[in-house]
């Protein structure tokens, strides 16, 4: 239905536990390269338990790489520096939602890029700094597969 994309993610867990998560809500899983960790590293196999095998995870060298594969009509990017409320899309089905590396979110040149086509923030408490990755994904994807009914 929706495209979860980490752009360069760096934990194995938050990847795992989204391999998780798109086999239980019927979503794909595309990761954007470089990787900070191996696809065989022990923490995502065991964040992610059985489900590697049943998600589909796709692995693109690039953003570019990623669109020219997918060819997703829209793209969201999660950003706390975004003014967008998450909410306050409707999503579609075949959209993208795009999140950034653990660290330090998505780079100026993706958040820039013409396939963006919006950005958006989750709320989080005034003196909170960020949310997890696998969660902030679980909370918009949610929210996008609520939209749609759970269908």
């Amino acid at each position: 239905m929706f495209h979860i994309v980490l752009h360069r993610p760096e934990i194995p867990p938050n990847t795992g536990n989204l391999m998780r998560l798109s086999v239980n809500t019927g979503n794909d899983l595309h990761l954007i390269e470089p990787l900070g960790f191996d696809l065989d590293d022990a923490r995502l196999r065991r964040a992610g338990l059985d489900y590697r095998e049943f998600a589909e995870v796709g692995v693109h060298p690039s953003f570019d790489a990623f669109l020219d594969a997918v060819g997703p009509e829209r793209v969201h990017a999660f950003s706390q520096h975004a003014s967008r409320l998450y909410t306050d899309v409707d999503y579609r089905p075949g959209d993208a939602l795009l999140f950034g590396r653990e660290s330090d979110g998505l780079p100026d040149d993706v958040l820039g890029h013409e396939a963006v086509t919006d950005r958006v923030f989750i709320p989080i408490a005034p003196d909170g700094r960020s949310l997890n990755l696998a969660n902030a994904a679980a909370i918009a994807v949610y929210e996008a597969w609520r939209q749609h009914g759970f269908d």
